[in-house]
């Protein structure tokens, strides 16, 4: 049995652009099997050697190793692909148009391929094709109060963002208090930019604006 590129599976982060309102119905029939082998090739060619699949799941539903639990029951079928490649460092590909997420995988892995082959003809021999995926950092600059808000309110685990585009003191403290508490660094060992991100939030709806 072929083994395939190793991935990891994690909450899906806040959807800052508008979620699709009528989704169509799958067009793709090939096994979940097959589209894992295109991904591994696809994000082969890219120099990648592993990728990280975000899914509108909490994080309970996520078992121990990185892989989804079989009850698990996405609340939509958005998600996300990251990869780093070598060629064009950090790649987030998001899609939400089909009814299931495994089709929304699926159409990542496709467009992935038809973007490698804009570059067979020479017309993009420098991989401007893939430019518009490139993650972007959510620098002060680059962040809206709407998604500041939506930001604050997704880490804190609220289901809406009442108090907080409004700049509320206490809504935007209290939801601060309660995000910082899932994503410090301390408690996730990860390298802070999540709380990074939080701290512009919060500056940004208390202030107005950014420090620094």
């Amino acid at each position: 049995m072929p083994t395939h590129m190793p991935y990891v599976v994690r909450p899906l982060e806040p959807w800052l652009d508008p979620f699709t309102t009528y989704r169509d119905q799958s067009r793709f029939r090939a096994p979940w099997s097959s589209t894992l082998d295109m991904l591994d090739r696809e994000i082969h060619h890219l120099g990648g050697t592993s990728w990280v699949l975000q899914i509108d799941v909490p994080e309970r539903m996520i078992n121990r190793n990185g892989t989804l639990s079989v009850r698990a029951v996405p609340v939509s079928p958005a998600v996300r692909v990251c990869l780093t490649s070598r060629r064009h460092g950090p790649m987030t590909y998001a899609m939400d148009r089909y009814l299931n997420w495994q089709s929304n995988i699926r159409a990542i892995a496709l467009t992935l391929e038809a973007l490698r082959a804009v570059s067979r003809y020479g017309v993009a021999s420098s991989g401007e094709q893939y430019r518009g995926w490139q993650a972007i950092s959510n620098r002060p600059a680059g962040m809206s109060r709407e998604q500041a808000a939506e930001l604050l309110a997704h880490w804190a685990g609220l289901g809406t963002t009442l108090g907080l585009f409004d700049g509320y003191p206490a809504a935007v403290t209290a939801a601060y208090r309660a995000a910082a508490k899932r994503v410090h660094p301390d408690v996730t060992g990860d390298d802070g930019d999540t709380m990074a991100r939080l701290n512009v939030a919060r500056d940004l709806l208390l202030n107005g604006r950014t420090a620094g």
